[in-house]
């Protein structure tokens, strides 16, 4: 099995889907795979040798079934609108039905989490401070408003915390993000 995992690790790592591989495109997976299992010729071309994985060339152009694998990506955006300042006030965690965000936005310091709402659409997510809207956001793709949460916390130096799931309208689209671009009506 571990052979198995290795493989596919080095097929996933490799850019190219192919049997045959240049030595430039692998250059940073050669690391990554035993140096038993690769060899070279005078072309450059690094073969893989699987055979004692009992594979055929037709088990490496199966599909992989995408429920027998959880993929997760996650990472920091700025909500500001301003484009020199990167506060790291959006973190992401983005799974392939849905997104988890939790937002430290500096400009609602002092603001009561209780006093905060949050209006999702298709394509944006609002944050209201009494019945006000004081920063949106243009997502990275189309949610499911049917089925988008929010919960708004007391957070440390007077910044409340927002915490979003935002369910994908499209589910195993990849985002990439959360924040395409911070919305013009923001007043923060």
């Amino acid at each position: 099995m571990n052979h198995l995992l290795t493989l596919l690790l080095f097929i996933f790592a490799a850019a190219d889907s192919t049997l045959g591989f240049t030595s430039t495109s692998i250059s940073n997976t050669q690391r990554r795979c035993p140096s038993s299992l690769r060899s070279s010729n005078d072309d450059g071309v690094i073969s893989i040798d699987v055979s004692d994985l009992g594979l055929t060339i037709s088990d490496l152009e199966k599909k992989i079934p995408t429920h027998n694998f959880s993929l997760e990506s996650s990472g920091y955006q700025s909500t500001s609108r301003l484009p020199d300042v990167d506060d790291e006030g959006c973190y992401w965690v983005e799974n392939p039905e849905d997104m988890d965000v939790t937002l430290r936005i500096p400009g609602l310091r002092g603001q009561p989490a209780e006093a905060l709402n949050v209006l999702f659409s298709t394509t944006t997510t609002s944050i209201t401070a009494f019945g006000r809207i004081v920063w949106s956001t243009i997502q990275m793709g189309i949610s499911d408003t049917s089925d988008c949460t929010f919960l708004t916390l007391d957070g440390e130096d007077g910044i409340p915390i927002v915490q979003l799931n935002v369910r994908k309208r499209d589910l195993d689209e990849r985002w990439g993000g959360f924040i395409l671009q911070v919305g013009e009506d923001s007043i923060l």
